[in-house]
C-alpha cells in the first residue's frame, strides 16, 4: 500500500493555482487509466470523498493490484501537516511507512516542465512541505517535486503571489506533458509490490 498526497488549497477561487499542482495530478492520476509506454493499469476508481477525521478528500484505486490512497489535505497549505498526521495515523492506513508515503507538490527551485522525486529532500522554503515535517517529526518521505517556476528572469514576481495566480493555458498544455513523465517514472521506480 502507498500514500500519495497531492498539496494544494481548497476552494474553486485555488482551483488553478500554481500552488495546487498536487491536487492536478492526483485528478491526473485517477483520469489516466493506462500509460501505453508502462506496465500501468488503474482499476476501481472512485471519486474523491471527503474524511471529516482526517480533514482530507480520499479515494482509494488500485494500480497494477497494489492499492494506493490518494489524499488531498483541505486544511490549506499551510497547515496540511495536521491532515497528513491523522492520515498516517488512523487504524486504516497505520500500516504505511514513510517509504510509502509520497508528497506531491510545487516547486518553485524547478523550472516549469521538469521535476525531480526524491526521498527526504525539498526545496528551500515550502511551508505545506514544512507543516508535515514537523507534525510527522522526520523528512524521511517521498517528494515528489514539480517545478512551477516560468517567470520572466528580468521581471521576478515574488514567489508568495506567483505561485497563487493560475497557470496559463500554455502552462497547462507543458504540465499535461511534465505528468506524462511524473507517472512513467513513478510506476518504473516504485513499481506495485501487489
Amino acid at each position: 500500500m502507498k500514500l500519495i498526497v497531492g498539496l494544494g488549497n481548497p476552494g474553486e477561487k485555488y482551483r488553478n493555482n500554481r500552488h495546487n499542482v498536487g491536487y492536478l495530478f492526483l485528478d491526473y492520476i485517477i483520469q489516466k487509466k493506462e500509460v501505453s509506454s508502462i506496465n500501468y493499469q488503474v482499476s476501481s476508481v472512485k471519486p474523491f470523498k471527503r474524511d471529516k477525521y482526517s480533514e482530507a478528500e480520499i479515494t482509494e484505486i488500485k494500480l497494477n493490484n497494489e492499492t494506493i490512497i490518494l489524499a488531498k489535505p483541505q486544511t490549506f497549505m499551510n497547515e496540511s501537516g495536521r491532515a497528513v498526521k491523522k492520515i498516517v495515523s488512523s487504524m486504516k492506513y497505520k500500516v504505511l511507512i514513510m517509504n510509502d508515503m509520497f508528497v506531491v507538490h510545487d516547486d518553485l527551485d524547478i523550472k516549469l516542465g521538469e521535476y525531480k522525486i526524491q526521498l527526504g529532500k525539498g526545496p528551500k522554503l515550502h511551508n505545506g512541505i514544512e507543516s508535515i515535517e514537523k507534525a510527522l517529526g522526520t523528512t524521511e518521505f517521498w517528494r515528489i517535486r514539480i517545478g512551477v517556476d516560468n517567470r520572466d528572469s528580468e521581471n521576478r514576481m515574488p514567489g508568495e503571489k506567483y505561485v497563487l495566480q493560475d497557470f496559463t493555458l500554455e502552462e497547462k498544455k507543458t504540465l499535461q506533458s511534465n505528468f506524462d513523465e511524473i507517472l512513467t517514472t513513478f510506476v518504473r521506480k516504485h513499481p506495485s509490490r501487489a
